[in-house]
This record gives C-alpha cells, sequence and structure tokens, in this order.
C-alpha cells in the first residue's frame, strides 16, 4: 500500500504528536513530525514528503523563510506546501482554507475531515488500496 508522504513542521509537540496521529489513523499516511524550524529543510530533503503542513509563526525560522528556501531547492521545489496557523481564524479560513498570495492556509485547531479534504485537494483521493481495512478508523475525530 503506497502511502502519502507528509511532513508536519510545528514548533509545538502536541500538534505535530496529533496530526501525527490522526492523519496516521486514516491508513491513508505516513506522516513525520519536526519540531524545530532550523532542521526542517534537512529532514525534508531526507524524508521526501509529497506534502509539507507548516506553522507560521516559530522560533529560529517562520514558516514563510522555510517555504521560500523550499521553493529555492531543486529537490524540494515541486512539493506543496500548507499553512497550518492560529494567525488565521477558523472564520477567515473558512471549510477548505483561505488561499492568500498562492498559499493555503488552514487554521487552527483543524478538523480532521477539513485536514484530509486538504491533503486530497492536493494529493489526490486515496485508492482502495489505501483506505483503512478497520471499520471507522480515523472515524472523523478531529484535534480540536
Amino acid at each position: 500500500m503506497n502511502k502519502h508522504r507528509i511532513l508536519i513542521v510545528d514548533d509545538e509537540h502536541a500538534i505535530t504528536r496529533m496530526v501525527k496521529l490522526n492523519l496516521e489513523s486514516t491508513g491513508r499516511y505516513e506522516v513525520r513530525g519536526e519540531n524545530s524550524s532550523v532542521n526542517a529543510l534537512a529532514v525534508a530533503r531526507e524524508f521526501r514528503p509529497d506534502l509539507v503542513l507548516l506553522d507560521v509563526i516559530m522560533p529560529g525560522a517562520d514558516g514563510g523563510e522555510i517555504a521560500a528556501r523550499m521553493k529555492n531547492d531543486a529537490v524540494l521545489r515541486q512539493v506543496p506546501i500548507v499553512f497550518l496557523t492560529a494567525t488565521v481564524s477558523p472564520k477567515e479560513a473558512g471549510k477548505g482554507g483561505l488561499i492568500s498570495a498562492g498559499m493555503k492556509f488552514l487554521a487552527k485547531p483543524v478538523s480532521l475531515a477539513t485536514l484530509v479534504g486538504c491533503l486530497e485537494e492536493f494529493l489526490g483521493k486515496p485508492t482502495e488500496a489505501t483506505t483503512p481495512a478497520v471499520p471507522g478508523a480515523g472515524g472523523g475525530k478531529s484535534n480540536q
């Protein structure tokens, strides 16, 4: 079974842990969390994600700096980036997220359904072979 590889970069351990657990519970994603913005680029090069979830405000390097570095990196420039941030309210982001300067923003906290919908928008829907084998796996839980 081919799973989409997702890298989440957020300085809050609880956020990376919760997103990882929720996404992996669907059986569709392999998720790696990174809590150091300084290490984000090296981790992305090594992990080779299909998509990066990126916090905006972090110590060391903010999400905008990391995104710019990724877009200038020959290995990473084609990897989609979705900002997962508390700087945008759920009302501003709406159900499908906010698009600003060509970038997608999702508001924290984000429901699993909204997050998976966003990932599917960029990566496509999983095939039958990648859907959870256990009924209720992923169960639409929210990390709110």
